[in-house]
């Protein structure tokens, strides 16, 4: 085993953040996987009085680092992939040879519970729809709940991603960093070239849906849009725009589509990802067991 070189934590985690890099890993992936490890960074050095070289760390860092995002009300699935990102820093490290041993494989992930996805019916995701009274939102609302997008994914979409004639919309640069081409229906195409002639701002942006204020749409403007509307229509259901995602899922589930074609359209790399959609409501259940 080769001696492990000092070097400083601040160096490491720059040096592995131009590894995900040069692997061409997403900007999301490189910008959750960053803001992680200088969170951590700032907790260690906090601890220790001062700059921490990776040779110091020590699996009590990590378990307190941990415990603390626990305390501060950090969800068991974040702090899941907390520990998933410590694991990668530290397989790195010792690919490097800065580091003797891996100390995060020591680390027990928390015990989750499956909970069912919410999800919109259709009668519900048209009353929310007709609801919207923003002129952006709106057909981006349309947007996620024909297509699946992810909002991050719809966000950036530029004009040349949408193809109206050839009736595709291409994902670019989606989770994994993997790019995808998603059919629009003829309910969408309708909707996206109203949106396009009558409602787009004219401003000097390459994005699709843009508001005239700032030249592109955010998730923030999509999720408060969501709640206004949801409080007006007066749901106790919180709806956001991945709640709209699940729902594309789900209505094609219901509606026998092949789990590989849904696998495809959601952008998912495994299909047991996509199973997870296969939930049913009460009444369908009670159906289902009269049948007998």
């Amino acid at each position: 085993m080769p001696t492990p070189k000092p070097i400083l934590l601040s160096k490491a985690i720059d040096e592995f953040i131009a590894y995900l890099n040069a692997k061409e890993r997403s900007e999301a992936t490189k910008r959750n996987y960053n803001t992680v490890l200088q969170s951590f960074k700032v907790h260690i050095e906090a601890a220790l009085n001062g700059q921490v070289y990776v040779d110091e760390i020590t699996l009590n860092h990590m378990e307190d680092y941990l415990e603390q995002r626990r305390i501060q009300g950090n969800q068991a699935i974040t702090r899941n992939k907390t520990l998933y990102i410590f694991r990668s820093f530290f397989k790195f490290l010792v690919r490097k040879a800065w580091v003797q041993c891996d100390l995060s494989l020591n680390l027990e992930p928390v015990q989750t519970q499956q909970k069912e996805r919410i999800h919109l019916s259709q009668t519900e995701m048209e009353t929310l729809i007709a609801a919207i009274d923003h002129p952006i939102v709106r057909p981006a609302v349309i947007t996620m709940i024909n297509t699946g997008l992810r909002v991050a994914e719809l966000c950036s979409l530029i004009l040349d991603d949408v193809d109206l004639k050839n009736k595709l919309i291409k994902v670019r640069h989606g989770k994994g960093n993997k790019d995808r081409s998603i059919p629009i229906n003829a309910k969408l195409l309708e909707e996206l070239t109203n949106y396009l002639n009558d409602h787009r701002p004219k401003v000097k942006t390459r994005k699709f849906f843009a508001t005239a204020k700032t030249g592109s749409l955010s998730r923030q403007t999509i999720n408060h849009e969501l709640d206004l509307t949801t409080t007006r229509l007066g749901w106790s259901k919180h709806v956001t725009a991945h709640i709209l995602r699940h729902s594309f899922a789900t209505a094609l589930v219901q509606n026998n589509a092949p789990l590989p074609a849904i696998q495809k359209l959601m952008g998912h790399s495994d299909l047991r990802v996509t199973s997870r959609y296969i939930h049913q409501n009460m009444d369908q259940l009670h159906q289902a067991v009269n049948l007998i």
